[in-house]
């Protein structure tokens, strides 16, 4: 696990722990972070890769979004999404409806299946993370939620209106 400053650290730091040794110890622990969400993903009863949960993400945020629409939100062509969501469809975890209003349109939904599996990686995720907090002290899990408070809030100052699905 990465260390941010503890006794073993190692690493060359920057003159007085300025941002840019800050941002790189984050950086760190945001890989180790990224690989404990991965694998915990991965144990869950169905595998699915992380283009797969985050198109089951984002039509479970916006149920009933369009293709063009889920294409968008996930930065990726309308073809790539139409694959994605075929997979997902013949996997039992999505289904597309024509539009109410509009017979061209097609909207997208979870399944039952669908968020159920949504619902197992969530727990997954939070046990693995909960297992991690578990073994800090207590006063270095408050330092880190008011760290992380205080990075949320300058991070809405900076740029406003991010906010990250996966």
């Amino acid at each position: 696990m990465t260390d941010l400053g503890g006794p073993g650290d190692q690493r060359v730091r920057g003159p007085g722990d300025g941002p840019e040794a800050v941002a790189s110890q984050i950086a760190d622990a945001v890989e180790s972070l990224t690989a404990l969400w991965s694998v915990a993903a991965q144990e869950a009863s169905l595998r699915l890769s992380l283009h797969q949960l985050r198109a089951l993400r984002t039509v479970q945020a916006t149920p009933g979004l369009n293709l063009t629409a889920l294409a968008e939100g996930l930065d990726i062509g309308l073809p790539t999404a139409s694959r994605l969501c075929d997979r997902l469809a013949a996997a039992g975890l999505l289904e597309r409806a024509p539009h109410p209003d509009t017979r061209r349109e097609v909207q997208l939904r979870l399944t039952t299946h669908g968020r159920h599996v949504l619902g197992e990686v969530a727990g997954r995720r939070a046990q693995a993370l909960a297992t991690a907090l578990a073994a800090m002290e207590p006063a270095e899990r408050t330092a880190l939620r008011r760290g992380l408070r205080g990075f949320l809030t300058a991070r809405d100052k900076v740029v406003p209106g991010v906010d990250g699905i996966e």
